[in-house]
């Protein structure tokens, strides 16, 4: 027994084996049947896959579209950002650019100033380093006792002779009893000259200022020598100096610094008023200058009046010259009135010529006004000429 299946003919077989054959061709039927199954699954999930695929293909497109989008979005803006970046550094450099040349300016200036300084501070250094010159000069002058008298004697005859002419003092002459005052200054009215020392004692006032540097009683013991020293040479003084009827009754003891003069008043009173009794005034450098503007007061009081007489006589020369030269303007005053008046009447004979030859210029008409016809009245009548208008006068030309 055969069939077909498939198209394909089987040939006869036994039962079994037909029974074997249908049981494997129903196996390749449900075979069949489940692969048809899961090739429509298959392609069920094909198609869901492709339509996944376009979804994320379009998603993805429009992603992209996005993203294009976003691109030249942050483009424009990163080129506006780059543009605004670029034009605040422009602006920021040319601010530190200014901000740098005005900062070079003026470091310049202040460097120009801080040299001008420097060079004041340099001549001033200069002038230091001079005056310490100075002062070692002064220091070595005032440790020796002859070239400190030397100085005080300087000083003093310095402000002498700013003050008072030449003849009015002398320094170092000579007395009657053999000493020599440093000077002596010639008085008014003939009377003794005023002597002056500058022989102070320097020595001890710079001992008291080394002891009391140094201690409290060194420093006593130096002013007690000190008041020593001045005592004696106050009595020196007046016992050298004041000679009667020679020099006056006071003399001048010239201390050479201010400083030192009012200490000496400040702290040793007693001393000051022992000279006061001892006719000695103790005389700083400007009392001195004082003193020397009031004595040339009083000689140049005493030269006008030993001129008077001669001023006088001067003053008598001149009103005489005076009333002379008031005689010889009245008279030319007088002159000017004659010459005024001759003046006057030659303008009013200039007037009455001027007005003369005005009437002659016109050639005055019959017509003419009241003075015209009298004057025509006092001279000889015109001749007619031919159009009885015009009247000519005749002029006798002898």
């Amino acid at each position: 027994m055969s069939f077909t299946l498939f198209g394909q003919v089987i040939p006869e077989v036994p039962v079994l084996t037909g029974l074997v054959i249908l049981l494997l061709l129903a196996v390749i039927v449900l075979v069949i049947n489940n692969r048809g199954r899961r090739s429509e699954e298959d392609m069920l999930r094909a198609e869901d896959a492709e339509q996944s695929m376009a979804a994320l293909l379009r998603a993805q497109a429009e992603m992209q579209g996005r993203l294009a989008t976003m691109a030249e979005v942050f483009g424009s803006r990163q080129a506006e950002f780059n543009h605004s970046i670029n034009q605040r550094l422009d602006g920021m450099s040319q601010r530190v650019t200014a901000t740098i040349g005005e900062q070079t300016r003026s470091t310049h200036e202040n460097l120009r100033r801080l040299q001008e300084r420097l060079a004041v501070i340099d001549a001033a250094q200069t002038n230091i380093q001079s005056l310490a010159k100075d002062v070692v000069g002064l220091q070595a002058i005032l440790s020796n006792k002859q070239t400190r008298g030397a100085f005080g004697q300087a000083r003093m005859e310095t402000i002498i002779a700013d003050g008072l002419p030449m003849g009015a003092y002398a320094f170092q002459p000579t007395l009657s009893n053999g000493s020599r005052p440093d000077c002596t200054v010639r008085m008014p009215n003939g009377t003794p000259p005023l002597v002056i020392d500058a022989k102070f004692p320097l020595e001890a006032w710079n001992a008291i200022r080394k002891a009391a540097a140094a201690s409290p009683e060194q420093g006593k013991l130096a002013a007690q020598q000190f008041r020593r020293d001045l005592e004696v040479h106050i009595r020196d003084v007046a016992e050298k100096y004041l000679l009667q009827g020679e020099t006056q009754d006071t003399a001048f003891l010239f201390v050479p610094s201010e400083s030192i003069f009012a200490e000496i008043h400040e702290n040793f009173e007693a001393i000051v008023q022992k000279a006061q009794r001892s006719r000695i005034v103790i005389v700083s450098p400007s009392l001195l200058m004082l003193s020397i503007q009031v004595i040339q007061a009083v000689l140049k009081d005493q030269r006008m009046r030993e001129q008077a007489h001669v001023i006088q006589g001067e003053v008598a020369h001149l009103m005489d010259d005076l009333s002379r030269l008031d005689e010889r303007v009245r008279k030319l005053q007088g002159h000017f009135a004659l010459a005024q008046k001759d003046i006057d009447m030659i303008v009013t004979s200039a007037d009455k010529l001027a007005r003369r030859g005005e009437r002659i210029e016109a050639l005055e008409f019959e017509a003419g006004s009241e003075p015209a016809r009298a004057i025509a009245e006092d001279r000889p009548k015109p001749i007619d000429n031919r159009t009885g208008q015009l009247k000519l006068r005749v002029v006798d030309e002898d």
